[in-house]
């Protein structure tokens, strides 16, 4: 339903009555009825309106008002439910109050009734049986025209001829336009023309002689017929076709040259940077051989003396018997003796050097002051009390650790040590105290410095074990592998058979089939050394590679940090063989692990071993089973 007004008029008089549903929603439906004249707006439809002798042709024994003609009045009854006040017709001037007590004067009445959306209708569907039924109220979107209707002359009054509620039909699309707003007329325009010469035709007459110098003759050419014109036409369009693609042909053949030797400079850049990337690989391999400094370093040094030791074993088996096989296997003995000293002493400069590293690495770390990043991306940083306390025991020590410098200087700093830990008392403190004041005196009394060199690494020691002390150095608590307090130590603290120590659960490599505490990392590290001298650096490089990968993906795998390097190595040195699945290419360094479906969680049984190049192009695949079996047809 739609168009309903927001209001209603009734209007009453002797004897009469009318009432009428809103018209429109141009103007508001008025209901008046009476023995006034009435002027007509417009011819008036059959129904639309009713007039005061209907009115009075209305049976009066359907009114449950009985009539008072004296005083003009009625004397009022109760109107049942199914009757309306167009049945009753309440007379001019007269009240018609309801059950709540609201009185409505019979002249004009109009009330502001807005519509709802939604409005409950009591339908009757048996003599004793009603149902509510929900209509859903469609407000019009546009106007409704005007439809005509009549004026009272004496009051003024409009009736206006009600409208149908329900939105005009509308006509099906056929899918041609059959109406159009353009006029069929023809487009004139005006405009003056005026000729370069002024000229005219004169033709040789009597009296007259006109020059035909000038005159030009023209003949008419050959007739050609239409069949003919279009032919010409095909053949200068199949002319332009031609050149057309020509021309298309040139640009996509420079194109293709263009793609191809880009291509082809790609390639031999990529070669170029694989070469290379190889050349420094070998390089770094070759100075960590010369100067190693951590353990992987010397892990693979070890590795190439037992590679070297079974080449001249069997050499020696191959080539000697008898005697000379044992001298020379005795001499091989005594080299490779000589070789292990020389990488035992490498390996003790190395770990001095990566010691003091280390010390320097932790006193830079407490003397760091707090760093964040701003909502700008500026970082901010700010010192502490304990950040400044750290920079100057930093400061102290580099001071007392620096060699070659004057008397006069390394009394001073002797003198700053001592008024720093003199500000705690303690047996730590004591001990350093008296060290310094002999070092002073043996300073006065002349003694060379290579005498004093040991005196002076127990300050430097005794000092950095004051900087380790939490209480001294606040910023050392959080950065102390140890903590301080030994109850934490009860269930982290492991028992290493093998070399008899206790160590932290973070020494001790647990495999992922193991049921029990082996031995430590130190250990493993020996006995490698000593018997099998495996070097596990490309096998760490490729688990490493790995698990950054299976990180990238962010689905929680859990399989790959549970592998070890032994696993590791057991997986590509027995299922792949150490080489591509694909290329067959051996070089460790450059293959990696990935997943053979990456829509599952990593695993021994969900791996494949490829090179760089050919695990990117495997990511990419969409359907595997497709593809390879593809290539396997």
């Amino acid at each position: 339903m739609e168009g309903a007004s927001d209001g209603f008029e009734v209007v009453t008089s002797e004897g009469s009555g009318a009432e009428q549903s809103p018209a429109s929603s141009q103007g508001k439906a008025v209901g008046k009825a009476g023995d006034l004249a009435e002027e007509s707006l417009l011819p008036e439809p059959a129904g639309t309106a009713q007039s005061e002798k209907s009115w009075d042709q209305q049976s009066p024994q359907n009114s449950v008002l009985p009539k008072n003609t004296a005083n003009g009045t009625e004397t009022a009854s109760m109107i049942e439910d199914s009757q309306t006040l167009r049945k009753i017709g309440p007379v001019f001037n007269e009240t018609v109050q309801t059950e709540n007590q609201k009185h409505f004067s019979g002249k004009v009445i109009q009330q502001n009734y807005h519509m709802p959306y939604v409005i409950t209708v009591r339908v009757q569907r048996g003599s004793h049986s009603f149902q509510e039924v929900d209509v859903k109220i469609e407000r019009p979107t546009y106007n409704k025209p005007f439809l005509g209707g009549f004026r009272n002359i004496s009051t003024g009054v409009e009736f206006h001829n009600a409208g149908s509620q329900t939105k005009s039909k509308k006509r099906p699309d056929k899918g041609i336009q059959l109406f159009c707003k353009e006029t069929q007329t023809i487009v004139e325009k005006n405009k003056q023309q005026q000729t370069r010469n002024t000229t005219s035709t004169q033709m040789t007459k009597i009296g007259l002689y006109v020059s035909n110098m000038t005159d030009k003759l023209i003949t008419p050419g050959k007739y050609f017929t239409a069949e003919e014109y279009h032919k010409r036409r095909l053949e200068a369009v199949i002319v332009l076709q031609k050149y057309f693609r020509r021309w298309h042909a040139i640009n996509l053949v420079q194109n293709l040259k263009e793609q191809k030797r880009l291509r082809l400079a790609r390639e031999a850049q990529e070669e170029l940077q694989k070469k290379r990337e190889k050349e420094e690989k070998l390089r770094r391999e070759y100075e960590k051989k010369l100067n190693p400094k951590t353990k992987e370093d010397f892990e693979l040094l070890y590795h190439d003396l037992e590679l070297w030791m079974q080449e001249e074993t069997e050499r020696i088996n191959r080539t000697l018997t008898g005697a000379e096989r044992k001298a020379a296997l005795c001499a091989l003995l005594e080299e490779e003796t000589q070789l292990i000293a020389c990488i035992g002493m490498h390996k003790l400069d190395a770990n001095l050097e990566n010691q003091q590293k280390a010390i320097m690495h932790f006193l830079r770390k407490c003397a760091q002051p707090r760093r964040w990043k701003a909502f700008d991306g500026k970082i901010t940083e700010m010192d502490t009390q304990s950040t400044l306390r750290g920079k100057e025991l930093l400061e102290i020590y580099c001071s007392i650790t620096t060699k070659d410098i004057p008397k006069d200087e390394r009394i001073s700093v002797l003198l700053t040590v001592k008024c720093t830990v003199k500000e705690h008392e303690c047996k730590l403190t004591q001990e350093l105290v008296a060290l310094i004041d002999r070092e002073i005196d043996l300073i006065s009394r002349e003694v060379k410095e290579c005498n004093l060199e040991g005196l002076r690494k127990r300050i430097s020691t005794l000092f950095l074990q004051y900087i380790k002390i939490p209480e001294f150095n606040p910023e050392a608590a959080g950065l102390l592998k140890v903590p301080q307090d030994p109850l934490k130590l009860y269930k982290r603290v492991y028992f290493c058979h093998s070399c008899e120590n206790y160590l932290a659960s973070t020494e001790f490599p647990i495999p992922a089939n193991s049921r029990t505490i082996g031995r430590c990392r130190s250990c493993y590290r020996l006995d490698n050394e000593a018997r099998q001298r495996e070097a596990y650096l490309k096998y760490r490089l490729i688990l490493e590679d790995l698990r950054k990968s299976e990180v990238d993906y962010q689905d929680d795998s859990k399989i790959i940090f549970l592998v070890q390097l032994a696993d590791m190595q057991y997986l590509i040195e027995n299922i792949w063989n150490c080489q591509s699945a694909l290329s067959g290419s051996s070089d460790l360094y450059d293959l990696v692990m990935v997943r053979w479906d990456k829509q599952h969680e990593w695993s021994p049984w969900n791996t494949i071993l490829l090179t760089k190049e050919e695990a990117d192009a495997h990511l990419k695949l969409c359907n595997l089973e497709k593809h390879f079996s593809r290539q396997r047809s």
